[in-house]
């Protein structure tokens, strides 16, 4: 009984979220390649520090979401999402062949932040342009379908990470040059492949971040911003899983397998989660997936075996299809339409910004402590935001759901 009324919800999503889920797809397949090999490319080829991988990764990731504001606030002045988005496409998979002939840690930098800026020029465009096309009752739906989409390209990145470094001895700059390919393809097909709704011709463009238009940006949505940056105070760079796992002793080439387990996870759950916060509380499900994160890093803080270890980042991929599409549906709910680039812009800055603290965090305990002191401080913020959604009288002002 269940499977039509789930086959009748995927045939209502436009066809336009589909091609921007493969899009998606096909630059995680090219970004995970180079991803689940970097942190250990830094540390075995070029000597870096697991604090200096925590510094370069959250400076990476946070200079992201510091252009999806101006990305955001662009889309919503010109009235144009989509070539803002090809032109972040094309940027990232520009990126990619810098990192196959960096020779030092400050090449493989400004190669992560080119990435990361063509990440945030698409951003908030992209995520925008499947709110406008999308019917408000299948949002959820929508988000979860092209997160889902999104992260079968995440899992099959590190698959075909580790053919490669079996294939040819552990060649990190081959798999590099690689992942160019998917890149490109990516950029053709979101060039080819969308037509973006046409803006009213009596339309005027106006300056979203004037303050008569901040202030449209009510209470809901800056609680939603709020809750999006404790939430990322739980959550540091995904690299300390990469990293986790070199310490389980397998070999090099295999190390990437840790992010294909914990992709499978994410992608098989973003949709039916996505799905499920289109009729159930928003603020149940965030605390759902933060207790599942702080699962996670508990597990991962015992995982001197390779068994637990794929348990920990499992739960982690759990915890990531429920939340992160969740967050992006609170966003679209609770701003106006033609602020919604915007609205995504700042959300994802302040996330982003928070990012960058926690991952800095994580490096220094991993190295002055150790591994195990990373994963129990992230399990304690994760505890800590759970206590402030339950307590704080700000949720009430949130009607999301």
């Amino acid at each position: 009984m269940q499977t039509p009324s789930r086959l009748s919800t995927l045939r209502q999503i436009p066809s336009s979220v589909w091609v921007l889920g493969c899009v998606s797809l096909l630059m995680d397949v090219s970004s995970e390649i180079i991803h689940s090999l970097l942190p250990m490319f830094m540390m075995a080829s070029l000597g870096a520090s697991a604090a200096t991988i925590g510094i370069i990764e959250g400076v990476a990731e946070a200079t992201a979401p510091v252009v999806k504001v101006f990305s955001g606030v662009l889309s919503d002045y010109l009235g144009n999402r989509k070539w803002l988005a090809v032109a972040g496409y094309g940027l990232g998979a520009l990126s990619k062949p810098l990192f196959a002939i960096a020779p030092t840690l400050g090449f493989v930098v400004t190669a992560r932040v080119m990435d990361r800026i063509g990440k945030g020029i698409r951003g908030a465009p992209r995520d925008a342009l499947v709110a406008d096309v999308t019917p408000p009752h299948l949002r959820g739906a929508a988000f979860g379908l092209r997160q889902s989409l999104d992260t079968v390209g995440a899992f099959l990145g590190p698959l075909f990470a580790v053919v490669i470094m079996l294939m040819w001895a552990d060649d990190f700059r081959l798999a590099f040059w690689l992942a160019v390919i998917p890149g490109a393809m990516a950029v053709v097909l979101l060039t080819l492949g969308i037509d973006e709704p046409l803006r009213h011709a009596d339309a005027k463009r106006v300056n979203p971040i004037r303050r008569d238009n901040i202030r449209q940006l009510g209470r809901a949505y800056w609680w939603v911003v709020a809750v999006g940056a404790v939430f990322a105070l739980a959550r540091f760079s995904e690299a300390f899983l990469v990293l986790r796992a070199m310490n389980s002793g397998v070999p090099i080439a295999l190390v990437p397998l840790v992010m294909v387990a914990m992709n499978v996870v994410y992608a098989l759950s973003a949709y039916p989660l996505g799905k499920l916060a289109d009729s159930t509380s928003h603020i149940r499900l965030l605390i759902v997936g933060l207790a599942i994160l702080c699962a996670a890093d508990v597990v991962l803080a015992h995982a001197v075996h390779w068994g637990i270890l794929l348990v920990g980042v499992a739960l982690w991929g759990l915890h990531m299809g429920m939340t992160q599409g969740l967050l992006a549906t609170m966003v679209s709910h609770s701003a106006p339409a033609h602020l919604r680039g915007t609205a995504f812009g700042i959300f994802n800055l302040s996330s982003g910004i928070v990012t960058l603290i926690s991952s800095v965090i994580a490096g220094a305990l991993w190295d002055r402590i150790g591994a195990a002191a990373t994963f129990y401080a992230g399990a304690a913020f994760c505890v800590m935001t759970i206590v402030l959604l339950v307590v704080s009288p700000a949720r009430r002002i949130a009607q999301l759901r």
